[in-house]
């Protein structure tokens, strides 16, 4: 089996996803995917995720960005798929921006 290409997404996550563990529960499945890239908070209020791996992985993380977690209320996921650069070496929290 031929291992699946590379891909990269940009997401950004809104709705109730500030001060409900979303960045901790994003870093724990990324990593349990096996993905790279990062999760931090936006000023604006929503969380904004940067993550390359291979598409079905990532898929599976989109899936679990628009559940969230339990206290989160997610009302709207805005995804832009990329070329992967390669540049990430594991899957970490950033400081808000």
């Amino acid at each position: 089996m031929i291992p699946a290409e590379p891909s990269r997404f940009h997401a950004s996550i809104r709705g109730r996803v500030q001060g409900v563990g979303f960045r901790a529960f994003v870093v724990e499945r990324a990593i349990e995917l096996g993905l790279k890239g990062w999760v931090r908070n936006r000023w604006d209020g929503s969380v904004e995720v940067v993550s390359e791996g291979p598409r079905p992985d990532l898929e599976k993380l989109l899936s679990i960005l628009r559940r969230g977690p339990r206290m989160a209320n997610v009302t709207a996921a805005e995804v832009d798929w990329e070329a992967a650069t390669g540049a990430f070496t594991h899957f970490y929290s950033r400081s808000t921006a």
